[in-house]
């Protein structure tokens, strides 16, 4: 798999963040009917849904700005959907990783704002 697409690139240094921050992750990319989680990962008695958000340096707006009540509502709906799979006993958490690029996709900042929503 070739990556390529600055989306992908967060994701990947958004969980080499949370690896080197103490975050167990559980997956990524996890997918119901309701929509997408993209981490879900586990620290300190929680379970944390995590919503990546990756832009370049010259962005007009912060990263956690593209995350919306519509998205918030999703990702609670998405959450809820992979406890009832999966069950846990971890208290949710809702979390947004902001990933900023350079131009050659590296990350120049990275934002971890834990009970975003």
């Amino acid at each position: 798999m070739e990556i390529n697409k600055p989306g992908v690139w967060g994701e990947v240094y958004a969980a080499r963040y949370l690896r080197d921050h103490g975050y167990k992750i559980i997956t990524a990319n996890f997918r119901s009917r309701l929509g997408e989680i993209d981490i879900i990962a586990k620290k300190d008695g929680y379970i944390c849904y995590i919503e990546v958000k990756t832009r370049s340096g010259n962005a007009i707006y912060q990263p956690k700005e593209a995350v919306d009540t519509f998205k918030q509502e999703r990702i609670i709906a998405t959450s809820r959907n992979f406890e009832r799979v999966y069950g846990t006993r971890l208290q949710p958490r809702y979390d947004v990783c902001e990933v900023v690029l350079d131009r050659e996709l590296k990350p120049s900042k990275i934002n971890y704002i834990e009970n975003a929503f």
